[in-house]
């Protein structure tokens, strides 16, 4: 100790620098079955739970949600109201990732699905598909996904067109559709009358034969208390349809339209592009032939005086 002197020692602390934890994704799933499953909702409960268990374990993420759509084409994105949601989400900031099982569940339409991918890529939004174990935001993501959504479009027409030739090859075969149409009820194997809705239905047609104008049976109707299945009054335009309608007379014309393009599904009526097939007898009728060739020769009239634009009964 020179001098006499005490010597203050200095300490320092040394200490660990903290690693930061790297931020937790918010991860979401979407879902969807189509049109041609057997059992839509039993599939999409099975991809729910499949989605919500597999994000919930993986400690690094942050469950954001299963978005899912039952029974919707993939075709189109406008009529997907849980893929819009779940877009919308991305843009909020909600989601970081979306994990879904393949690009046919995503989208069978390529112009879509690259439209998506790249919007979503913008917010720097990941997804990911399962079956094909692409990644969008990966170097060849973008380049992988065009190549295999074209297949996927490709398929969709392939499934459409099977569709398409089971349903005209049941209607060769007089099998029809369980219409959901005003004056029956289907029982299961049969339509059935139901009386209130039947008797609405002839006071129309009389009510046209008798010369009332379509404004007046509507107003009609209303007096009576008398409303469609959703409970407000009828338009011109759905009695104008119910006069319309051959099925009241007891038989039904199938493919009366059809749909040509399995991307819009929009639909055309039939004229002499496809056959259309009569069926006979498949449920009770609720107008007799007099009373509708009365309906025939009033709304004749009313086509030569150009007092409204009807088509030509079948």
């Amino acid at each position: 100790m020179p001098n006499g002197r005490r010597v203050m020692a200095t300490v320092t602390k040394l200490e660990r620098p903290a690693t930061a934890m790297p931020a937790r994704k918010k991860v979401a799933a979407y879902a969807r079955v189509s049109v041609e499953s057997q059992a839509p909702m039993e599939s999409l409960s099975a991809q729910i739970s499949h989605y919500s268990a597999r994000i919930q374990a993986d400690p690094a993420w942050d469950y954001a949600g299963v978005y899912a759509d039952a029974g919707i084409s993939g075709t189109g994105m406008g009529h997907r109201g849980e893929f819009q949601r779940l877009i919308a989400d991305c843009g909020k900031g909600m989601i970081d990732i979306i994990l879904t099982k393949s690009i046919s569940r995503f989208a069978r339409n390529t112009v879509d699905l690259l439209n998506t991918v790249r919007h979503l890529k913008t917010m720097g939004v990941s997804v990911r598909f399962e079956r094909e174990g692409l990644d969008s935001l990966s170097g060849d993501g973008e380049l992988m996904l065009s190549i295999l959504a074209s297949y996927a479009q490709e398929e969709s027409l392939s499934i459409s067109e099977n569709v398409k030739w089971g349903i005209r090859k049941r209607f060769s075969q007089g099998s029809f559709p369980a219409y959901n149409m005003y004056g029956y009820r289907w029982t299961g194997d049969r339509f059935e009358t139901v009386a209130d809705e039947a008797g609405a239905v002839r006071f129309m047609y009389r009510a046209f034969a008798d010369g009332m104008t379509l404004t007046e049976i509507s107003n009609a109707l209303a007096d009576r208390g008398i409303l469609n299945r959703r409970g407000v009054p009828f338009g011109k335009t759905s009695i104008m349809r119910i006069l319309d309608q051959e099925k009241y007379r007891g038989f039904s014309i199938l493919q009366r339209t059809f749909v040509d393009d399995h991307i819009t599904h929009r639909k055309h009526m039939n004229r002499g592009e496809l056959p259309k097939f009569e069926v006979q007898g498949t449920h009770p009728p609720i107008i007799d032939d007099g009373l509708h060739a009365r309906v025939e020769a009033e709304r004749e009239r009313r086509r030569n005086l150009g007092a409204v634009r009807w088509r030509r009964a079948t």
